[in-house]
């Protein structure tokens, strides 16, 4: 059971939530002003800002399993440096296939320099809005791992969400480590959203 400051804290991250998404939508002329109060009630009220995503996770064992997956994620209204951090297992396309989704470890922001254990790869520095995502799993390769090592920087608005939580079998599950404050904010949502038989039977395994 939630205790009374994780649900004021999580009431707080519903309507920063609610309001960041409903102002980014009518500024865009998707919301009317009397449509914008409308559906920042509603969000806060019955929306929720975590869904369950499916994936297999060999590489990113061992967070997820060799097999499928449920993760918990956190929706992101706005992604930049305020909402994501380094070392947080994001959700984001895959950039090679924009239909489906990848989970990796942000290990890079904008303005990061990035430098090659090849000597013959010139350094370079990450532009702005561009990430560095990265395979966790230290078995695979860097040049067989499906990473940024592989198909370089991505896009941050390529990233969807923050897993903060894997099912990997019926007794296998717990919250994902991501960036100290990441874990932080996310205490609340975990406190409130969480269901493990919710995800277990979405769970494919």
């Amino acid at each position: 059971m939630a205790y009374i400051s994780n649900w004021v804290r999580y009431m707080a991250h519903k309507l920063e939530y609610s309001l960041t998404l409903s102002l980014k939508n009518h500024t865009k002329g998707k919301l009317n002003d009397r449509e914008l109060v409308g559906v920042v009630l509603k969000n806060l009220l019955y929306g929720r800002i975590t869904y369950l995503h499916s994936g297999k996770g060999q590489e990113m064992a061992p967070t997820m399993g060799a097999n499928d997956n449920t993760l918990l994620v956190r929706k992101l209204p706005v992604v930049d440096t305020r909402y994501v951090f380094v070392g947080d297992a994001v959700v984001l396309k895959d950039p090679n296939e924009t239909n489906k989704y990848l989970v990796r470890r942000l290990a890079a922001l904008e303005g990061s320099e990035m430098v090659s254990t090849d000597e013959k790869e010139e350094p370079f520095v990450l532009e702005k809005d561009q990430c560095w995502v990265v395979a966790e799993n230290q078995d695979i390769k860097s040049k067989e791992a499906y990473d940024s090592r592989t198909f370089g920087p991505v896009s941050m608005a390529d990233i969807v969400g923050r897993a903060i939580y894997c099912l990997r079998t019926a007794v296998d599950h717990g919250p994902v480590s991501n960036s100290e404050f990441a874990m932080q904010e996310d205490s609340p949502l975990l406190a409130v959203e969480l269901d493990v038989d919710e995800m277990a039977k979405d769970h494919k395994a």
